[in-house]
């Protein structure tokens, strides 16, 4: 069994759902967020809990046989930065702690593509050195901090650490007023008959569709094996606004997408993610194009809030 922390949010209901799909057995955990979707009702086992509570972590091994982890759970930074790195530190070294006293073979743990910012290659491909710059959030930090403390936490271990470079991703359960990707915003506003604000249609870059995300992971926490730690999860393909616009206007009646306005810039200079080594050694390519995710998502958000 595979426990998934974080596993009613995004990207961990979706990694949920991809490992049952590959007839794993899933326990989750909860804490802020605990609405089971509709496509994880009665698949998994669902344990309410604060992951920075490590006896109550600790626990889940007395209860199931858990033979993996892959760790999602975080926080949202609010106005004292050190709380935000108290809390998801602690978390972390809860679950490596964890990790170690169940044996686990595998723990997966989120990183994020910023940790690439500052280098000017394109794509971006996990053999990049790490640059040294400031970062522009407080997440971006902690993720780039997650890599070195994972690795080194478990080194004497027989558990494999497996690092998340997860690109931009969006989807179903994401918030739709989401200050890090505009698609969903942009999406509501179209479903409520209003006149979204104006993108650029040539801005871009790395975009990923959460069930393709989610079918990544899963791949990555069950691989017989795997050569690298590290592992690029995105589509591994730019998009851009201006997809994402005309996938809505040939599937939404009437006038309700503004006029695209002039080219602006080359789609071809906005970072991405190359995922050659995840589809090397999982198999895996991304199922949704820029019109599959939006009529999939535009289908979603009309039965649900998010």
């Amino acid at each position: 069994m595979i426990l998934v922390t974080g596993g009613l949010g995004m990207i961990g209901a979706h990694t949920a759902r991809a490992l049952l799909d590959l007839g794993q057995e899933v326990v989750v955990t909860a804490y802020r967020r605990t609405e089971v979707p509709s496509f994880l009702a009665g698949r998994v086992a669902v344990e309410v809990l604060d992951t920075t509570d490590r006896d109550a972590l600790l626990a889940l091994g007395n209860l199931y046989d858990l033979t993996g982890i892959v760790h999602l759970a975080g926080s949202i930074p609010g106005d004292d930065p050190v709380d935000f790195f108290r809390t998801d530190l602690t978390g972390l070294l809860n679950a490596l702690d964890a990790a170690r006293a169940w044996g686990v073979r595998r723990f997966a743990v989120a990183s994020s593509l910023g940790v690439y910012l500052g280098r000017s290659e394109i794509p971006w491909h996990e053999d990049l050195a790490l640059p040294t710059v400031d970062l522009p959030h407080l997440i971006i930090a902690f993720k780039k901090a997650v890599e070195p403390i994972t690795t080194h936490a478990l080194q004497g271990s027989d558990v494999e650490p497996v690092l998340l470079r997860i690109g931009s991703i969006w989807g179903p359960l994401m918030d739709p007023e989401s200050p890090f990707n505009p698609i969903p915003a942009y999406v509501s506003a179209v479903l409520r008959g209003e006149t979204p604000l104006p993108l650029s249609p040539d801005e871009g870059g790395d975009s990923c569709y959460a069930p393709d995300a989610g079918r990544a992971i899963a791949l990555l926490a069950t691989a017989d094996s795997l050569h690298h730690t590290t592992y690029n999860v995105s589509a591994g393909r730019p998009s851009t606004n201006r997809d994402l616009t005309a996938a809505l206007e040939a599937i939404t009646p009437g006038p309700q997408v503004p006029p695209r306005p002039e080219r602006d810039s080359d789609p071809g200079d906005k970072p991405y993610l190359d995922i050659t080594r995840l589809t090397e050694e999982t198999g895996f390519s991304p199922r949704f194009d820029a019109a599959a995710a939006v009529a999939d998502y535009v289908a979603w958000r009309r039965k649900n809030p998010r």
